[in-house]
């Protein structure tokens, strides 16, 4: 979910999106999820990685990895939900006139 979240985030300041699960795990990997923001479609460019071919072959694990966007906090032993988040700073105030 957060790499397919990517390419729309690219370029955008202060966004964030948070994809994991609450009994610390994603499927057979040792991560619970990841993160991604306006930086990441160029993080993984600038390592040689393509986002949309990993996305394509359904194998993010990889490319989130290299550059530091997976989240790994360990078995729970409690699974809640699934959780998605987007976090979005403030706008920007127009100036007092």
């Amino acid at each position: 979910m957060a790499l397919g979240a990517a390419r729309p985030l690219a370029g955008l300041p202060e966004t964030l999106v948070v994809s994991f699960a609450t009994d610390g795990v994603d499927g057979p990997t040792d991560a619970a999820g990841a993160v991604a923001d306006g930086t990441t479609v160029a993080r993984a460019r600038a390592r040689g990685l393509e986002p949309a071919r990993h996305l394509a072959d359904n194998n993010a694990y990889p490319l989130l990895d290299a550059i530091g966007d997976l989240i790994r906090i360990g078995p729970t032993n409690t699974n809640v939900n699934d959780l998605m988040l987007i976090v979005c700073g403030a706008p920007e105030r127009a100036a007092a006139t």
